[in-house]
């Protein structure tokens, strides 16, 4: 996981501002991602909305196809094991930028409509199954964190259980996506926020999409009937 009882001290300390070196709330965050929950971390572009209403994002790019939501091409990611004084360190040198985590690493993503997210978390905490972290994004989803590999699989996960001709509001995010990190903006559109925070035990071990799939399909199924 990167992390040790006096890094998680250090941690601590730079929460709680006791450490002389000033620190913004993306760079605290970094820290949390890189030194204990074990995650990659890449700096990403902003977006923001303007007075037309129209979302423009910070790498120039008129027509761009994910504003605020990639990777800065000049800057280099930060690995899993930062330790939590060089995460903040190397964060202040691109001041702005958002808090990406690479998918596909250590873990993928189940993305629903957070109505639909929102109950079938409930369920899934009464039935006692293992349980990742969960984000809410301002788009409206839910992101559940899933062991790697559930969007090489989810075709093959959806046929087995009948879901595969179901109408359903349901995608996996895979390598090579990026999800904007709480507390990042998405868009110009508002805060990421975490419904169900990572812990120790959830960070580097999520669990396998297909222990969740099928409460998650049938609530999505649900909503979109």
């Amino acid at each position: 996981m990167g992390f040790t009882i006096g890094g998680i001290r250090e941690f601590r300390d730079i929460r709680h501002g006791t450490k002389r070196r000033a620190r913004s709330a993306e760079g605290t965050a970094v820290a949390e991602y890189t030194g204990l929950w074990g995650w990659d971390v890449v700096p990403g572009a902003r977006a923001a909305r303007g007075g037309d209403g129209r979302t423009a994002c910070s790498c120039g790019t008129a027509d761009c196809a994910a504003p605020g939501a990639h990777p800065l091409a000049f800057a280099d990611a930060l690995p899993a094991g930062t330790t939590l004084e060089k995460a903040a360190a190397v964060w202040a040198e691109t001041p702005g930028a958002a808090v990406l985590l690479p998918v596909g690493r250590t873990f993928d993503v189940l993305d629903v409509p957070v109505a639909a997210g929102r109950t079938a978390l409930v369920r899934l905490e009464r039935m006692g199954l293992p349980l990742g972290p969960v984000a809410a994004a301002p788009t409206g989803r839910a992101l559940f964190f899933v062991a790697p590999g559930a969007a090489a699989g989810l075709p093959t996960l959806l046929y087995r259980m009948g879901w595969d001709d179901a109408a359903l509001d349901l995608r996996c995010l895979g390598p090579g996506d990026h999800v904007v990190a709480p507390p990042c903006d998405l868009a110009g559109l508002g805060p990421m926020r975490w419904l169900r925070p990572p812990t120790l035990d959830s960070a580097g071990h999520p669990p396998e999409a297909k222990l969740l799939l099928g409460t998650l399909a049938y609530v999505c199924h649900r909503l979109c009937a």
